[in-house]
C-alpha cells in the first residue's frame, strides 16, 4: 500500500509539473489531481501560480465560477490554495472518456479579471471489474467438438487505462480452457474453448468460475459463474448483418422513436435458429434512455435525451439463438444539439445605490451570460430594454459591464428599473430577461429656492411683541438632510440698531416674529433679508428680501400749533368793531402725527362767550364773524375750539382763543395793557403805560408807512389792514413743520405783512415772516427727488402717503410762485 501511494504521488507531481509548464505557455492554470480526494485536500497554490497577493483575494472578492451546478473546488482565502470542495468521481463525471477535466474560472473584481483554471482528474483504481450478470448461462450440445469456442459476456470496469480490465482467469475444470482476446471495439474479452468433449449422459450441467482482473494497484477483480447446460448439438451461432451501427439522433426526439434496427441471422432451424435480442451494456449515466424489442431488434427511445448531459452513447447488443449461442454488435448513437436551453443571466456584482454625481462610465454591475447549448445555439445578444442612461459594454468572454452613459440626477429620477434581455441565435431563438433595480443616492447639488422672489408683510403699529408678521418658505429638491432647510436673518441695521432687535425668525418654520412694538411715526417700512440654508455638505443657501410695511393706527391726538397753549400766558387776538360778517378773525392751526384718515382734522366751537358771533371752518380752522359786530357786543370774547381727528376711536384737543373787540389800536392796547397789568397797583402805572403806548404807536405807524410804500413801489394796491389777514407769529410753528399744498390741516396758503401780537406783556412789534408749507431751517437742505425723513413728513386731510415724498425744493418753488401771485 505504501509503494502504491508513493507511485500515485509521484505520478501526480510529475503531471502537475507538466501542467504548470503548460500554463506558462498557454496562459491558463492547470492542475492534475486523482479522483476521490478528501474534502479540503490541497490541489495547488493558486494565488502563487497566478502571481496574486493574498490581500487582493479578499479585497477583489475572489471566487470560483463553475458552469455546472456542483462546486467541486474552492479557494482558501488565508493561503490562496485551491482545495477540494466536493467528492470528485471521475467515472460519474466523464464516464469512459480518455481524459477528464474540470474547467472553471477565477473571478476577480475591481478591475474585472478572469483566469481559466483546468483541473485534470486522474483515474484511480477504485472500481472492480464486473460482469453484466453474476450468472452466465450457456447451452452447449454434446456434439461440440474439441476446440469449439463459446463467447461469454466480457467484464466491464468503469476505470480507464491500466485500471480497466486487463486479464481473465478460468478456474480449473475437466472440459474447458480460456482464450483471451483484445480488439479495438470490445477491448479485452474472452472465450471458453472446449478441450475435452462433453457427455450429457455423464454430466448434464457444468459450472465454471470466470474471474476478470484489472491492471491497477492494488489489483481488483470480478467473478461470474458460467452455468453450462449440455444439449444436443447446435453448430451455428447468430451473425449480425453489421458489426457496428452508427446513427445520429436529435436530443428532442420524442419517446418511442426508433433509433435503429439490428438484425442477426442463425442458419439453424427450429428453436436453434430463433434469435432474440437484448442490450448487454450501454454507456452513459442513465441506462433507461434506450430499449430494444427482443423479437424485432428495434432500438427505441425510452427516456429523455439531453445533449448537455451526454452527447454520445455506445450500446452493446447481444443476439442469442434458442440454444444459447450468442453474437454481439455495437450501436453508436450520436446525439445532436437543439436549441432547447434559454440563456441564463447571472448578476456577478451589483453596486447600488450609486451617487448621482458619478461620472459617465461608472461601472454599476457585472453580468455573466450562459447558455448550455452549443454552436450557434449558444451565441447570445444582450441589450437593455428601456431608454435609460445606462449601457452594456462587452468585457471578457461572455461577461458584460453595465455602465452609466450620462450624468445622473436624483431629483429627476431617483430609481431605475432596468430590464436586461438576452437572446440566443438558435432557431427558434430563445431569450431570457433580468430586472435590475438601481437606486440613485443624493448629493447636495440644489440650493433652497423660495416660493417668491420677494415678500411683503403688513403689520399695524403698536403691535404685540412676539406676534408673527409673515412666513417665508423655501424648498430644496434634495433628499433628507440635504433637503432640510433652516432660516436665518442676515445682519443689518435699522435706525442704528441691529435688525435682530426688531424682528426674529423661526429657524425651522420660517415664521418672522416682531421682537418689539413698532411705531408708524418713527418709520413706515423696513427691509429684512432672510437666508435659507440646507444641511448638506457643503451647505447651499439663497436669500430673499422681506419688506415690512407698518400701517398707521390712531394713537396720536391732534397737536395745536396756534394758538399756543403753553405757559401761563394766553393768546389774544384783536378784532376791530368795524368787522363785517364773514370777516376772518383768526385761525386755529393743528397737526396730527398720524396719517391718512387718522390725520384728517375737523374744527368746532364747543364754547363761546357769544355763541352767535363767531363760527369756525370745519376743515380749515378759520374763525370768522357770523354777523356784523355791534356796539352791544362784549369787548372780551372767549372761544373754546375742539380739534378732532377722523380715526377710530377719534382723538381730540381743545384750545382757548381770547378775542378783544376794539374801535381802534389805542383802545386795543389800552385794554390789553389793562388785562396784562391788572395786578399792578403801583402809583407809577400810568406813566409807564403812556410811554409804552406812545412808542408802540410810533413804531406801528412807521411800519405801516414802510409797507404801503413797498407795495406802491411794486405797482399793487394796498389791502385793508385786517382784510383776510391774520397775524400768526412764527414762533408757534414747530421747527421742522412743513405743510403739503392742498392737503393736511392747513388747506390754504396765508401771507401776512405785519402782525401785532398780544401774547407778551411788552406788546412789542415784530416783523412778519412768510410761512408756507415749504419752510426749512437753513441748516437742512434736500436734493430734488430725495425722500423726506419720517419725522419731517406729515400727512393729513386728503393727502396720500406718496405725496409726502415730493422734494422740498420743488414744493418751495411752488409756494413762492403762489405768494408772488397773491402779492
Amino acid at each position: 500500500m505504501a509503494k502504491q501511494g508513493i507511485s500515485v504521488l509521484w505520478q501526480v507531481r510529475c503531471f502537475s509539473f507538466l501542467v504548470v509548464m503548460a500554463h506558462f505557455s498557454t496562459g491558463d492554470v492547470s492542475y492534475s489531481v486523482p479522483e476521490e480526494m478528501k474534502r479540503g485536500a490541497v490541489i495547488g497554490r493558486l494565488a502563487q501560480d497566478l502571481g496574486l497577493d493574498l490581500k487582493q483575494l479578499s479585497a477583489r472578492k475572489a471566487r470560483l465560477d463553475f458552469q455546472e451546478s456542483r462546486q467541486y473546488c474552492d479557494i482558501r482565502m488565508e493561503t490562496g490554495e485551491l482545495i477540494v470542495n466536493e467528492r470528485i468521481d471521475r467515472e460519474e463525471l466523464c464516464g469512459q472518456k480518455p481524459s477528464c477535466a474540470i474547467i472553471f474560472e477565477l473571478f476577480l473584481e475591481h478591475p474585472l479579471e478572469l483566469h481559466r483554471i483546468v483541473v485534470e482528474v486522474q483515474d484511480i483504481n477504485d472500481n472492480a471489474p464486473a460482469f453484466p450478470s453474476d450468472f452466465i448461462k450457456l447451452e452447449i450440445r454434446e456434439s461440440a467438438v474439441r476446440g469449439a469456442r463459446f463467447s461469454v459476456d466480457e467484464a466491464h470496469d468503469p476505470d480507464i487505462g491500466i485500471n480497466s480490465v486487463k486479464s481473465y482467469a478460468l478456474a480449473a475444470n475437466d472440459h474447458f480452457v480460456l482464450a483471451v482476446h483484445t480488439s479495438a471495439d470490445r477491448g479485452k474479452y474472452c472465450e471458453i474453448v472446449l478441450e475435452n468433449e462433453l457427455d450429457r449422459e455423464k454430466q448434464a450441467e457444468v459450472s465454471l468460475i470466470l474471474t476478470a482482473y484489472d491492471g491497477g494497484t492494488p489489483q481488483r477483480s470480478g467473478t461470474a459463474v458460467i452455468q453450462i447446460t449440455v444439449l444436443d448439438a447446435n453448430d451455428n451461432v447468430p451473425v449480425f448483418t453489421q458489426a457496428v451501427y452508427k446513427v445520429s439522433l436529435d436530443e428532442n426526439a420524442p419517446l418511442d422513436t426508433v433509433v435503429v434496427q439490428v438484425t442477426a441471422n442463425d442458419k439453424d432451424e427450429g428453436a436453434n435458429g430463433e434469435v432474440t435480442y437484448e442490450i448487454s451494456h450501454i454507456s452513459g449515466k442513465d441506462k433507461t434512455v434506450f430499449g430494444i424489442d427482443p423479437i424485432s431488434g428495434e432500438i427505441k427511445v425510452k427516456g429523455p435525451l439531453d445533449f448537455e448531459e451526454s452527447s454520445f452513447y455506445e450500446i452493446r447488443i447481444k443476439a442469442k439463438d434458442g440454444a444459447g449461442q450468442a453474437a454481439h454488435c455495437k450501436v453508436l448513437v450520436e446525439v445532436g444539439d437543439v436549441n432547447d436551453n434559454a440563456p441564463v443571466i447571472m448578476i456577478k456584482s451589483l453596486n447600488t445605490p450609486i451617487a448621482e454625481n458619478s461620472p459617465p462610465g461608472t461601472e454599476v454591475a457585472i453580468i455573466n451570460i450562459q447558455d448550455k447549448d452549443s454552436g450557434s445555439n449558444s451565441k447570445t445578444q444582450c441589450s437593455i430594454q428601456q431608454n435609460v442612461p445606462f449601457k452594456l459594454k462587452p468585457s471578457v468572454k461572455n461577461y458584460f459591464s453595465l455602465l452609466t452613459e450620462e450624468h445622473l440626477d436624483r431629483e429627476a429620477v431617483s430609481e431605475y428599473n432596468i430590464t436586461i434581455v438576452v437572446t440566443d441565435e438558435g432557431s427558434p431563438p430563445l431569450s431570457a430577461s433580468q430586472n435590475l433595480q438601481i437606486t440613485i443616492s443624493d448629493v447636495n447639488d440644489n440650493p433652497p429656492e423660495f416660493d417668491r422672489r420677494s415678500y411683503s408683510a403688513f403689520v399695524s403699529e403698536n403691535n404685540t411683541p412676539g406676534s408673527s408678521i409673515c412666513s417665508v418658505m423655501a424648498k430644496d429638491s434634495d433628499w433628507k438632510q440635504n433637503g432640510t432647510v433652516s432660516y436665518f436673518l442676515i445682519p443689518g441695521e435699522l435706525n442704528g440698531l441691529p435688525i435682530s432687535s426688531f424682528v426674529s425668525i423661526n429657524r425651522d418654520t420660517g415664521v418672522i416674529h416682531a421682537v418689539r412694538s413698532f411705531d408708524y411715526e418713527q418709520f413706515r417700512d423696513f427691509n429684512v433679508q432672510v437666508e435659507a440654508k440646507d444641511n448638506g455638505s457643503p451647505q447651499l443657501s439663497s436669500n430673499v428680501f422681506v419688506t415690512v410695511f407698518i400701517s398707521d393706527q390712531n394713537d396720536n391726538s391732534p397737536q395745536i400749533l396756534y394758538p399756543s397753549q403753553s405757559g401761563n400766558s394766553f393768546m389774544t387776538e384783536m378784532v376791530p368793531r368795524s368787522a363785517q360778517a364773514r370777516s376772518l378773525v383768526s385761525k386755529v392751526i393743528a397737526v396730527d402725527a398720524d396719517s391718512g384718515q387718522n390725520a384728517w382734522l375737523s374744527y368746532q366751537i364747543v364754547k363761546s362767550t357769544d355763541p352767535g358771533l363767531f363760527s369756525i371752518g370745519l376743515n380749515n380752522g378759520e374763525i370768522r364773524t357770523q354777523r356784523d359786530i355791534s356796539e352791544s357786543d362784549q369787548i372780551k370774547q372767549n372761544v373754546v375750539v375742539l380739534v378732532k381727528d377722523n380715526g377710530q376711536p377719534p382723538h381730540s384737543s381743545t384750545c382757548v382763543m381770547n378775542l378783544l373787540i376794539s374801535d381802534d389800536v389805542l383802545d386795543f392796547n389800552s385794554e390789553l395793557n389793562n388785562l396784562n397789568t391788572h395786578s399792578e397797583k403801583m402809583s407809577n402805572t400810568t406813566t409807564y403805560l403812556i410811554i409804552a403806548l406812545a412808542a408802540v404807536t410810533s413804531l406801528f405807524f412807521i411800519f405801516i408807512t414802510i409797507i404801503l410804500a413797498v407795495r406802491f413801489c411794486r405797482g399793487e394796491k394796498p389791502r385793508m389792514f385786517l382784510d383776510s389777514a391774520v397775524a400768526i407769529p412764527g414762533a408757534f410753528f414747530p421747527p421742522n413743520y412743513a405743510e403739503v399744498e392742498g392737503s393736511g390741516t392747513l388747506r390754504h396758503s396765508y401771507n401776512y405783512d405785519a402782525f401785532l401780537t398780544t401774547g407778551s406783556a411788552t406788546s412789542d412789534f415784530k416783523f412778519a415772516r412768510t410761512y408756507n408749507e415749504n419752510t426749512l431751517p437753513v441748516e437742512q437742505t434736500y436734493k430734488t427727488g430725495e425722500k423726506i425723513p419720517n419725522e419731517q413728513q406729515c400727512n393729513s386731510g386728503n393727502l396720500s402717503e406718496e405725496s409726502s415724498q415730493y422734494s422740498l425744493e420743488n414744493k418751495g418753488e411752488q409756494s413762492m410762485n403762489k405768494i408772488e401771485g397773491q402779492l
